[in-house]
């Protein structure tokens, strides 16, 4: 894939791919031979022509490159907003890339800007504090039941599939240990290695329910297996230490009465759904702050950049006029201070001068060589701050403070 887009002319790209995007992110002067290049590659993969693709591609450059790279590190440019992987896998394609020789200065700072704006969004605004799935809202959930969940065990009653998904969430989340309890033991067993764990069986259910910070029920047996009885008399072994229950089964597997137990917190996937879905909109609510952020930080990069690309012309107009200063003294050394800047000026505005005049006296029609001279006149004041809205200095104004004190 790098080779290829190598050999396409590509010498600076990071080939990125999450959930809902496959793009390049390229330096190049001619996006139309990237886009063609890109297109051909997809098509290739695909197994088909460049033609179907192509209507199915877009480009971005320049400033709008730039905004799309930084929302897309800060996850905004995503079907599900702030959310935290989309992060971690631009990192991992811009390893990739520099791993490849295909990361030169330029796009170096372009990550490294768009992680910046990520963290900035991260960290002053609420755009990824909230769950937005039913397995984090699973997650968020047992911590504000049990806060630290390193030190909390889980028990998956059941081997539904649900189950399975809500305790690797926990065991990502970083839950401690997890105990499998279900009718087929040789299952159980092999769930339990799946997830870290051991499994124990149906007749150590109850030991197991009072050893649990946490119960996923996953039978569907379509009947309650967990009764308020048996839940209150595990409650009673933890001495009224919490637990939390998510039922996954539909009809649940968790008797009603459960969850008017003291310290019996039970969620079925209704609840959770519920949960992700106030965390969606609340991190939707979020995304303006967090868009103002993206803004600030692409015209902050291409300023830096315009910034960076006059430092060669400045340095060579000083270059210039203290050559012109040299080579006035080293020719007129004797001269008088007053006659010597003012010899000194009239070197370094000859050039322009005679420029200016070569605009006014050139080729084309006349309109077109007054709107020409116009605009070096203008950026003449600009540059030098003289007249218009920079405002016309006598002697002794516009002088730095600085230099008065």
């Amino acid at each position: 894939m790098y080779a290829r887009l190598r050999a396409c002319g590509l010498s600076q790209f990071v080939w990125l791919s999450t959930c809902d995007r496959v793009e390049v992110q390229a330096v190049h002067p001619d996006p139309a031979a990237v886009r063609a290049a890109v297109t051909a590659l997809f098509a290739e993969r695909a197994g088909t022509l460049p033609a179907a693709v192509e209507g199915q591609t877009y480009v971005l450059t320049g400033a709008a490159a730039v905004r799309h790279a930084f929302a897309v590190a800060c996850s905004l440019d995503s079907q599900v907003v702030g959310e935290p992987q989309v992060l971690g896998q631009v990192k991992a394609a811009h390893r990739d890339a520099m791993a490849a020789g295909a990361v030169g200065p330029e796009l170096e700072a372009l990550f490294q800007s768009a992680y910046a704006a990520a963290k900035r969004v991260r960290t002053e605004t609420a755009v990824a504090e909230r769950p937005v799935s039913i397995a984090a809202a699973a997650v968020q959930t047992a911590r504000d039941v049990h806060g630290d969940l390193e030190r909390c065990s889980a028990l998956l009653l059941g081997l539904g599939d649900m189950g399975g998904l809500m305790v690797e969430s926990l065991r990502a989340a970083g839950l401690g240990r997890v105990v499998v309890c279900a009718r087929s033991e040789t299952r159980a067993e092999a769930e339990a290695r799946r997830h870290g764990g051991h499994f124990v069986p149906a007749a150590g259910l109850d030991a197991a329910l009072a050893g649990a910070d946490v119960v996923v029920a996953a039978t569907g047996s379509g009947r309650h297996l967990l009764g308020a009885r048996q839940m209150e008399a595990a409650l009673r072994q933890r001495r009224n230490r919490p637990i939390f229950v998510i039922d996954t089964a539909v009809p649940g597997d968790v008797d009603p009465a459960v969850a008017a137990l003291e310290q019996a917190f039970v969620y079925d996937l209704a609840d959770l759904e519920r949960i992700a879905l106030s965390g969606r909109a609340g991190r939707e609510a979020a995304a303006a702050a967090a868009w103002a952020i993206v803004d600030e930080a692409a015209s902050g990069f291409a300023r830096g950049r315009a910034e960076r690309a006059a430092v060669p012309a400045l340095a060579a107009l000083r270059r210039h006029f203290e050559a012109t200063r040299a080579r006035l003294l080293a020719e007129q050394p004797a001269l008088e201070a007053a006659e010597a800047t003012r010899l000194l000026v009239n070197r370094l505005l000859h050039p322009p001068s005679e420029v200016l005049k070569d605009l006014a006296a050139g080729e084309g029609a006349a309109a077109e060589r007054g709107a020409e001279v116009a605009q070096a006149e203008r950026l003449l004041l600009r540059l030098f701050r003289l007249g218009g809205d920079h405002g016309a200095t006598g002697p002794g104004e516009g002088r730095d403070e600085s230099e008065e004190r």
